[in-house]
């Protein structure tokens, strides 16, 4: 048998159909900003937006710019797509060119997304309308499976290949779930993490309209297991319901939290406005 054929190349869009996705946050550095003359600080504006413009051919299938509040970075970027050499392509953009020089990368988590498994399938759904009292085959029950089967397909794309809401303001932050004595997540059968997942979930359907969120995974790509990103037609909304979750027992006994960034979505050229690039 020969070897020396070339294996075909494998895909690196993970298999469950979802996409990569990661978030980078970057801060100027201030003082090799202001070295720079007029026209070398309009090269750094230039090459931030050309880089984070979403119609480059660089550019992944979602890309999204933010102005970060606080300390902990200037601007931030989420970035989605099949292909993470695609994703990572945008990085090398801003840092190879004239931006370079004067950005820090202070942060970034890499994740998929995926179709989380205590989602309720239609048997599962199923199974729980009779429990309520509605006997299977009635037409009470079929209504309900009915509806969820066809919600369930939406809901499942959203979480694979999302499309990104319209809400300026906007929140990341990573999380673990804990593996202590007493209080494993991951000793529990997965009976009772149904349980603690589906009244976490009723708490976040709460903010039906008022907040959009999305659950990507981290296991094995970076140190927190998840990254949480939500969306709120307003800030006040995304302190709410992060304050109302944290009641949920899953939460409350069960989840550790890494650091929180907290942002405006903007454009690229609204980001180098609001940063004083160009003075």
């Amino acid at each position: 048998m020969h070897h020396d054929q070339a294996a075909p190349e494998e895909s690196l869009a993970p298999a469950g159909g979802g996409w990569h996705c990661s978030h980078l946050y970057y801060s100027f550095d201030r003082p090799a900003l202001a070295v720079l003359d007029g026209a070398g600080r309009r090269a750094v504006a230039d090459a931030v937006t050309a880089a984070l413009d979403p119609s480059a051919g660089h550019a992944p299938l979602r890309m999204q710019t933010s102005i970060v509040s606080g300390h902990k970075a200037d601007f931030g970027v989420m970035l989605m797509d099949p292909d993470p050499l695609k994703i990572d392509a945008v990085h090398q953009v801003l840092m190879s060119g004239p931006a370079g020089p004067v950005l820090t990368l202070g942060y970034s988590f890499v994740s998929v997304t995926e179709i989380s498994e205590y989602v309720p399938s239609v048997e599962d759904y199923g199974k729980r309308v009779a429990a309520e009292g509605d006997e299977p085959g009635s037409p009470a029950y079929e209504a309900k499976v009915k509806a969820y089967a066809g919600r369930l397909e939406g809901m499942n794309r959203q979480r694979l290949t999302p499309e990104l809401p319209p809400y300026q303001s906007c929140c990341f932050y990573p999380m673990n779930k804990k593996r202590k004595v007493g209080e494993n997540w991951f000793t529990l059968p997965k009976k009772e993490r149904n349980r603690l997942m589906g009244e976490h979930a009723r708490s976040g359907m709460a903010f039906a309209g008022k907040v959009s969120q999305l659950i990507t995974v981290g296991i094995g790509l970076d140190d927190w297991e998840w990254g949480v990103t939500l969306w709120g037609s307003n800030p006040e909304y995304l302190k709410d319901i992060v304050y109302q979750m944290r009641f949920d027992e899953a939460s409350a006994r069960y989840a550790e939290f890494g650091p929180f960034l907290v942002g405006y979505v903007c454009t690229p050229k609204q980001l180098i406005e609001h940063c004083r690039v160009v003075v």
